[in-house]
């Protein structure tokens, strides 16, 4: 089934990061821990760190990963790139819900209802493409949910959608090793190991390819980099 995305409109102003002094402290903070706990290593196999509007989108088997990423990037490029989060986790009150909002200014949508129904993946799709109109770059995690951590799953079509609507976006896949043994499913408490992103050659949505194609690809992009040495 497909899903008509909203048409492009002019370029909203930059919102940006939270500036209040809490919210620095929280991600100064949170940048430490994150790197203290996996050691993060950032490799850029296949680009440099530039400031290009991108997706950065990688395997997911970790509640850590969004972090992981966010932590690696340098900080003129992590100050406007914003992870796509599921509402049902991190739109929490409390804690959560201070960092997804004010820490990370995550774009929050409805896991739920995106994978239920058309009205659901519209409104998650809309929200991801709004963020891209304000300039910000993204993280996310295509697969939709947490897998072993060994295999890469099916991409859900959310990539594809984003690649044809906005085509001027760099889609660079990222591989992230390691985070499902630090803090596996059901865990609360990080095992402290090593933990490696390795940052890919961007890719685009080519002429006439279709979605199970262009899937197929972006999938293999990440999987490639986890087989480099």
């Amino acid at each position: 089934m497909s899903v008509d995305a909203p048409e492009a409109g002019p370029a909203a102003a930059p919102v940006g990061p939270d500036p209040s002094l809490a919210a620095r402290a929280g991600r100064a903070l949170l940048v430490g821990l994150t790197r203290l706990v996996t050691g993060i290593q950032a490799r850029w196999a296949g680009c440099a760190p530039a400031e290009v509007q991108r997706v950065y989108f990688a395997n997911h088997s970790s509640h850590l990963d969004t972090l992981v990423i966010w932590a690696a990037l340098p900080p003129h490029l992590r100050a406007r790139t914003r992870p796509v989060a599921a509402a049902d986790y991190w739109d929490r009150p409390g804690l959560r819900r201070w960092l997804a909002r004010r820490v990370l200014n995550a774009v929050l949508v409805d896991r739920a209802a995106a994978q239920e129904g058309l009205k659901g993946s519209r409104e998650a799709l809309r929200c991801i493409l709004a963020a891209l109109d304000q300039g910000d770059s993204l993280i996310l995690f295509p697969e939709g949910t947490r897998g072993d951590g060994v295999r890469v799953g099916e991409l859900r079509p959310g990539l594809f959608m984003v690649a044809r609507e906005r085509p001027g976006v760099e889609l660079v896949p990222v591989y992230l090793q390691n985070l499902s043994r630090i803090l596996p499913k059901g865990e609360y408490l990080p095992v402290p190991l090593l933990a490696s992103t390795t940052f890919g050659s961007p890719i685009r949505l080519e002429p006439g390819e279709g979605r199970p194609a262009f899937l197929e690809r972006a999938r293999q992009a990440i999987v490639s980099l986890g087989a480099e040495p």
